[in-house]
């Protein structure tokens, strides 16, 4: 499809002044000639017995009608030039009322302003999505707090009224010293997540061994993944890498913590890692369940979680400080899945 031709706004404004003007004078002189025609103007004989009078008059007139004539063409054609800014304004003052769901269509004729409604138009979807995504946030933080401390209240009245055998007790103990664990993990995660993202300088680094960090990540995620009888195939290849080595560690561990958690009992995982291009490339791999695309666009954000009923365990904050700390890196970190033939989470550190 060929590219509609865009004229500039400074190029487009001299085109309306000059049309404006040239029309007016034309249009003018020709009123002029045709009222010299029927005599009621008289530029080339004498008057009234008078001598010869030049065409002041006549000049005079002409010039009236040029300005008369030229403001209402001006009128007009600025009415006309000014339609898509006047539609702008009015998106705009939507926008202001709190309706992020505007789309200004731009006519294309103007590169300036097909440019500023490109941008406006960008602006209003990023609005949205950052509203949708703040709801989701408030809706998921409010949940994960609410649930276990619904729990831990309901489960101390029941230890507080008695009548209780003593298994029923330790069982009740159990659930609220569980309860309590998640609620301080939550308050750290959250506390990390937005030490993260304040972060802009990485302090404190050193160069390591990557292959061998993730070697010691799998043997300390050991109890987790043996519970469920799962095998972990590696391949590491040796690879060196200068940055925070506690940071990196974190990426590692929620990749392996989300892994484990959804896979299924006595399949596999897999951890991949490689000096490629300059860069070192780290993949985990799992033969779980695996997820549509919509939420593999979405896994990365706060609180999201896959699992819509929240049947596993974990606060949707996990991926999102993997995320960030690789971006802190100067890295990527991309998700692949489909569903029922599991994920994979590629990490790449450039060196």
């Amino acid at each position: 499809m060929k590219e509609k031709h865009r004229w500039s706004l400074a190029v487009s404004l001299v085109f309306y002044v000059f049309a404006v003007m040239a029309a007016a004078m034309m249009l003018a002189g020709f009123i002029m000639v045709i009222l010299n025609h029927k005599g009621i103007l008289n530029w080339n004989h004498e008057m009234m017995g008078t001598e010869f009078r030049p065409p002041v008059a006549a000049l005079v007139g002409m010039i009236l009608f040029s300005v008369i004539i030229g403001t209402a063409l001006a009128s007009f054609f600025s009415r006309r030039a000014l339609k898509p800014i006047r539609r702008l304004v009015e998106a705009t003052r939507r926008v202001a009322r709190g309706d992020f769901n505007v789309f200004v269509e731009s006519e294309g004729s103007i590169r300036e302003l097909d440019e500023l409604h490109h941008s406006f138009n960008q602006m209003t979807r990023e609005l949205s999505s950052t509203q949708t995504l703040r709801n989701d946030f408030i809706n998921n933080f409010s949940h994960e707090f609410k649930t276990p401390i619904v729990s831990i209240r309901g489960f101390a009245k029941l230890l507080k009224e008695g009548g209780i055998s003593e298994d029923e007790r330790k069982e009740y103990l159990e659930i609220i010293v569980a309860e309590s664990q998640r609620l301080s993990t939550l308050a750290t995660n959250v506390l990390n997540l937005s030490k993260y993202e304040s972060m802009e300088i990485i302090a404190e680094k050193e160069t390591f061994r990557v292959d061998e960090q993730l070697r010691r990540v799998i043997a300390m995620t050991e109890p987790q993944w043996a519970a469920k009888g799962i095998t972990v195939e590696v391949a590491l290849d040796e690879a060196e890498y200068y940055g925070n080595p506690d940071l990196i560690q974190q990426i590692w561990l929620n990749l392996i913590d989300n892994a484990v958690k959804f896979s299924h009992t006595g399949v596999n995982f897999g951890a991949i890692c490689a000096e490629v291009n300059g860069a070192v490339i780290v993949t985990i791999k799992d033969d779980g369940i695996g997820m549509d695309e919509a939420v593999r666009l979405r896994i990365f954000d706060k609180f999201f979680q896959g699992d819509a009923s929240h049947k596993q365990t974990g606060n949707g904050l996990g991926l999102t400080m993997a995320k960030r700390i690789a971006e802190l890196h100067g890295g990527t970190i991309r998700a692949d899945s489909q569903p029922g033939r599991g994920s994979s989470f590629t990490v790449m550190l450039p060196k």
